[in-house]
């Protein structure tokens, strides 16, 4: 796993949209489009989005939405060549900081049913299946499981 000096997080820019897409592409059978992510920037208000650099390349993203006082990951994805690494742990660990930061108590996200090594992470933060959305995956019918995790033990930049 690469240190934490190596990486830097910040705050996903219009700029950082074809890159993004690039993984998106990578990571996923039905991947969002440039527009959708340029939709979440300007208008969503409800939308956190994180870009994760290594050594002034972007490497990872990730969103959520945070309503009232829980939020919902979107999506989170690291470039093909930087999987495996660790990289996507220290994503999701900053994602969850920032649901922290801004007042939120749960986290939940859906998952492909047979994506078991995106399960496993998940559970390494806390998640628990909660339930399943029958064919929620429009490329294939797969059904999503839906896991949450309570944030309440974890303050800003910490995890309990």
């Amino acid at each position: 796993m690469k240190s934490d000096h190596e990486l830097e997080f910040r705050p996903l820019r219009l700029e950082d949209i074809p890159a993004v897409v690039a993984i998106e592409q990578e990571a996923f059978t039905s991947p969002w489009t440039a527009e959708a992510f340029e939709n979440e920037l300007r208008n969503n208000h409800f939308a956190r989005y994180l870009a994760m650099w290594h050594r002034g390349e972007l490497i990872g993203y990730g969103g959520m939405w945070t309503l009232i006082d829980e939020a919902h990951v979107t999506n989170i994805a690291v470039r093909a060549d930087y999987r495996g690494q660790g990289f996507g742990k220290q994503l999701m660990r900053e994602l969850q900081q920032l649901a922290v930061r801004n007042g939120m108590e749960r986290i939940t996200l859906e998952v492909r049913v047979s994506n078991e090594r995106a399960q496993r992470l998940y559970r390494q933060f806390g998640f628990e299946p909660a339930g399943l959305r029958p064919g929620y995956y429009t490329d294939n019918k797969e059904d999503a499981l839906i896991m949450w995790a309570e944030l309440g033990n974890m303050k800003a930049g910490e995890r309990s």
